[in-house]
């Protein structure tokens, strides 16, 4: 359990990312892992925080079940102080707030009105920022309360969409979640969706990929797409993010270039 920090290497606010999708399976969570720890690296202080209660952070980061058995639902609770659920990570610039003792529960109905009701998210939100942190939310698949209340106290947005055959129907449904939060934080920018899982050399990958370009405006798909590795897979499975695993591999330049582009945006 570790404090966030007063000191930074800047004295801005921070801003709130966060990580969405409609479905699940389409690399949200590795997308959210890869691009905490790439901005770590850089020297950035990053706050990742898994409002997801399936709980998979943890995993990616190679996080022990004691250590995270507290977290964000924990503290949304009222049952733990922040204090309690902020960890340290292997990297000395990135702290992690897994989803805590929810994952051990069937049902995630009391997470869902703890999560929708209380205003603790925006303090938890507010503190990191004002200690200069960049706050990476990785949220739950679907539209649901959780979603809609990270998106109403984020600053920007960011949407992996897995290159299937319904990518782009799926990807109508999260634009028009992303509007509706518009609506009560005018604040919130969209950086764009980056094609998750794309299988170079399949054609019938590459078919969904140009297909989505051609429907959407003009610069909303990123030209940075992640394709579908083995070591990205491996590194997931060995608790480590693909960036620090295996530098090299396709998947994991593409993860740099991605958090390098969202480090200019959240400038």
């Amino acid at each position: 359990m570790v404090k966030l920090s007063p000191a930074s290497r800047s004295n801005s606010v921070g801003k709130v990312l966060a990580i969405v999708s409609q479905k699940g399976g389409v690399g949200k969570t590795t997308t959210a892992v890869n691009i905490a720890a790439s901005l770590a690296r850089r020297g950035n202080k990053i706050l990742l925080i898994d409002a997801d209660p399936q709980g998979s952070v943890r995993f990616g980061l190679g996080l022990n079940a004691g250590s995270t058995r507290l977290g964000l639902s924990d503290f949304l609770s009222g049952a733990e102080p922040m204090q309690r659920v902020v960890r340290a990570s292997n990297l000395p610039w990135l702290r992690v707030v897994s989803a805590g003792s929810v994952t051990e529960s069937p049902k995630h109905d009391e997470y869902q009105k703890h999560f929708a009701e209380s205003g603790r998210i925006s303090e938890l939100f507010d503190r990191a920022r004002e200690r200069g942190y960049t706050v990476i939310v990785d949220t739950p698949p679907g539209l649901g309360s959780i979603t809609h209340k990270v998106l109403g106290a984020s600053q920007h947005v960011l949407v992996p969409l897995q290159c299937e055959p319904l990518a782009l129907q799926t990807t109508t449904q999260i634009l028009r979640a992303i509007r509706s939060s518009l609506a009560s934080n005018p604040g919130l920018v969209l950086d764009g969706i980056v094609l998750t899982m794309v299988e170079l050399g399949n054609p019938a990958s590459e078919r969904v990929a140009s297909y989505v370009r051609e429907q959407l405006p003009k610069g909303l798909v990123l030209d940075i797409s992640v394709p579908r590795t083995a070591a990205s897979v491996d590194a997931f499975a060995a608790g480590q993010p693909v960036v620090l695993r295996t530098p090299d591999d396709p998947a994991a330049v593409a993860y740099r270039a991605l958090a390098e582009y969202i480090a200019g945006r959240l400038t």
